[in-house]
Formats: structure tokens, sequence, C-alpha cells
């Protein structure tokens, strides 16, 4: 059965974008780029849902960013994707994309026991919650940049999500600044001795 990986890039104190803020908050660094470099093209099938995929198509079609950034979109674009969303309709513009419109948490089930290739997924807040939620979750991988974006920063990442102990197993420090941190996640019903 293929592994399920929540896979998220935030700031310290917890978002996952902020106004004003450039891609990896301008801080991608040679080391966390040659990382995500080394990540094999296709090795894992990426789960998001529709605005994720809007946005991310949207940075991949737009030749305006820098060529690190380009680079780093054009490897999306080749990736195998699974989109959820009832408001896409089919053809969708980004290839290797597979658009399902049907329970995102019984698709992922399938996935898990049908599928030959790990499962990651791809910004898409809520999905990442309803999926730790039902409990398919087996990895928690967080790449976290060394800034606070109090005032300006958006899109939450951990409003709304259940109780969730982490065992720490995997850990690593990029460009001396960028932490990875990657856990096995236990969704609890409370807090612990309550």
């Amino acid at each position: 059965m293929p592994p399920l990986t929540i896979d998220f890039i935030t700031t310290l104190d917890g978002y996952a974008s902020g106004e004003g803020w450039p891609g990896f908050w301008g801080l991608e660094g040679p080391e966390y780029m040659a990382w995500l470099d080394q990540q094999p093209v296709g090795a894992d099938v990426l789960l998001m849902g529709a605005n994720t995929y809007r946005l991310m198509s949207a940075f991949t079609a737009d030749r305006t960013s820098g060529p690190e950034e380009a680079e780093a979109f054009d490897r999306l674009a080749r990736e195998d994707k699974v989109v959820f969303s009832s408001t896409l309709r089919p053809p969708l513009a980004w290839p290797h994309t597979r658009l399902v419109a049907t329970d995102p948490i019984e698709a992922v089930r399938l996935l898990k026991r049908d599928g030959d290739k790990p499962l990651r997924t791809l910004g898409s807040l809520m999905l990442c919650r309803s999926l730790l939620a039902a409990g398919l979750v087996d990895r928690f991988r967080v790449v976290m940049f060394p800034v606070i974006t109090g005032r300006t920063g958006h899109e939450r990442i951990y409003d709304g999500y259940p109780d969730v102990a982490l065992e720490l197993v995997d850990s690593r420090l990029f460009d001396g600044r960028t932490q990875l941190l990657e856990y096995v996640p236990t969704v609890l019903s409370g807090p612990p001795g309550a």
C-alpha cells in the first residue's frame, strides 16, 4: 500500500503564504533548491484541490518568474497529479492531471489500496485536513522558512485540524536557515491523559 505524505511549505508562524511575499518567501537558497531538484520526477502522485490547481497551473504558465522558480514549476507540470473538484471541468490544461469529482476520502482510500506510487499533497489545506482526520496520512512533512508573517500572512495551515501527536522521523537544515521536519502523525481524540 503506497504511503501518503502531507507536504507543507510554511512560515514559522504556520502560514502557507503572505501578501506581497515572493515564492519561498524569497529564501529558496541553493541547498533547498538542489534538494527539490533531487526529488525524482514522477516518483509520487500529487494530490490537490481546485484552488491549488488553479494557482499552481497559472504559475506554471507564467513565464515572468525567476529561473529557479520557473524550473520548479516546470517539474510540477511533468508530475502525475490528481485534482479533487466538483467545480473544474475537463479537459484540464495542466498536463498529467486527472480530475476526480467524487469524495476525495474514498478516492484516496482507493489510490492507497490499488496504486503503486506514493501519494503526496501539494498545498490544499482543506484536503490535507480531511485526509489527516480520516486517518489516511502516513507522513507529515513540513519545510519551515525562517520568517514570521503575522501581519501579512494568510492561509493559516493548522486552523481546524484535529489534535495530532507527531513523532519526528527525519530532519534537515537547508542553507543554514530553512528546516525540513518529517513526522509520523497520530490523530488524537483529545489531549493526552484527558
